[in-house]
């Protein structure tokens, strides 16, 4: 009795998850959903580097940590069908989020770039482009809402979107690699990797993509992910140095390389291959 009543209670629940887990729309949800909740840490640490200087600084800190619990309300709002409620919630975090994204953009180009516009004024100032990551998730709660899922623009939207973030991940590697001259040669690694992904998806946003070019698209996102985690461990393993972490594991951290910075490549990725996965489906509805 006990298992049959267990039986009749999960069962709706599973398929509930089931059929969302498959759903291309909702899984953008939870892409944005858990991309906020790590730049909660991540812009915490990246701010710590000078002790939050500028009170500004915490606003990306607090908007990250409201922004995952308004969005995670709206996500099970959604799960339970309560779809207007899910609606209006990811239009104002979306909004919002955008408005946080453009605001640390110019706050990050007030430092000293604008009094001196110069190469190494642009390599050694604050990294002006990371705060777009705020307006690029905001986009994407955007695109959810107003385009329709099963369109084939959908998909198109989100490889833009990845594209965007392909551009901003290269200008990074790029800069912020340059800080030390490239020093290692495996940090041109990123910088090559990010080019082709830009490459790729700009001709895939430029003509509707082949078959043969979705797949390629695969090939390349798995070189995303691979890059990213091979920078990753590269990024961590001077903390295994001897006398690395004399000072402690969080100023290892706040002063040493950026260990989640690679990681960005993995996130890519996965946004990327949900644009491709959204336009292969409906190449293949096309071609029945």
């Amino acid at each position: 009795m006990t298992q049959a009543t267990e039986t009749t209670t999960d069962t709706p629940l599973l398929q509930k998850w089931a059929e969302l887990s498959l759903s291309r729309p909702f899984l953008l949800e939870v892409f944005v959903l858990s991309n906020l909740f790590f730049l909660i840490l991540d812009v915490y640490l990246a701010h710590s580097f000078n002790d939050f200087a500028h009170w500004a600084e915490w606003i990306p800190v607090y908007f990250s940590i409201g922004g995952t619990a308004v969005l995670g309300f709206a996500i099970w709002q959604e799960y339970q069908r309560r779809t207007g409620q899910a609606r209006w919630i990811g239009l104002a975090v979306g909004w919002a989020s955008i408005l946080v994204g453009l605001a640390g953009l110019v706050w990050h180009l007030e430092g000293w770039f604008f009094e001196s516009v110069t190469l190494k004024s642009l390599v050694y100032s604050a990294p002006f482009v990371a705060p777009l990551a705020f307006a690029g998730l905001g986009c994407l709660l955007l695109l959810n809402r107003m385009e329709d899922p099963d369109s084939p623009v959908w998909g198109q939207w989100v490889s833009f979107l990845a594209l965007g973030g392909f551009i901003g991940n290269f200008a990074l590697s790029l800069i912020d690699h340059a800080q030390n001259a490239f020093f290692y040669w495996t940090e041109w690694i990123p910088v090559v990797v990010s080019a082709l992904a830009v490459g790729l998806f700009g001709a895939i946003i430029l003509r509707p993509p082949t078959r043969l070019v979705i797949l390629v698209g695969y090939g390349v996102l798995l070189l995303q992910g691979a890059t990213g985690l091979l920078g990753f461990g590269l990024h961590v393993a001077p903390l295994f140095h001897e006398g690395a972490l004399e000072r402690g594991l969080w100023d290892a951290l706040r002063f040493g390389a950026p260990v989640f910075a690679p990681l960005l490549f993995v996130d890519l990725a996965l946004l990327g291959a949900l644009g491709l996965w959204d336009l292969h489906a409906k190449l293949a509805d096309i071609s029945n």
